[in-house]
């Protein structure tokens, strides 16, 4: 990965080659019916799904929550997955954007929570997308905006080791919110962690 600081305080990261893996993957949704997106790896695993009549806003970030939950539940049942077996942590919902970008995004991260940022592994993912649908080309400059209304600016290469693999360059901002410092003690005996037994 690379990292370029922008005299206006914007940065630029250079993420890992990212990938459509699988395109029209439907599951059943129960309450909702069948609901189809494409597996991608943007440097996480994730479902991408634009799903018509879902407002992509703050507004409605708990039906969000709840409706990408329950896509996740269902990869998870009905076994779809990354390559290898990996497990599709992220789901990722695409709709219009009220302001003007290319495209608006919520993303449910592991654990529950969602992506405050447009997220840069999901931009990846979604410029993977797009480019194999042939709706983007090397050097266009997409701008995602998150749920809460940042954007990302993404742009890309091919990779010259894998045509079917793109380079990623996302340009956005971020702010220190904090600073923590981290004390490890070897005295510890879950200094490391909790190590399960066998």
């Amino acid at each position: 990965m690379t990292t370029d600081l922008h005299h206006d305080g914007r940065v630029t990261i250079g993420n890992v080659p990212s990938y459509r893996w699988t395109a029209g993957v439907s599951v059943e949704i129960p309450g909702r019916g069948r609901v189809t997106g494409d597996v991608a790896w943007g440097g996480n695993w994730f479902f991408l799904v634009h799903e018509p009549g879902i407002d992509v806003s703050p507004a409605s970030i708990d039906a969000l929550t709840d409706f990408t939950r329950k896509v996740r539940r269902a990869l998870e049942a009905a076994g779809v997955t990354g390559a290898g077996g990996a497990e599709i942590d992220h789901v990722e919902l695409l709709g219009p954007s009220p302001s003007g970008a290319d495209g608006r995004s919520f993303v449910l991260c592991p654990g529950g929570a969602y992506d405050r940022s447009p997220c840069g592994t999901g931009t990846s993912a979604t410029m993977a997308c797009l480019h194999a649908d042939g709706k983007l080309r090397p050097g266009d400059v997409w701008r995602q905006e998150s749920v809460t209304g940042s954007v990302f600016e993404g742009r890309f290469t091919v990779d010259a080791r894998d045509p079917r693999r793109i380079l990623p360059k996302i340009t956005g901002t971020a702010h220190v919110t904090g600073e923590a410092t981290l004390v490890l003690d070897d005295r510890d005996p879950l200094c490391w962690g909790i190590r399960g037994t066998k």
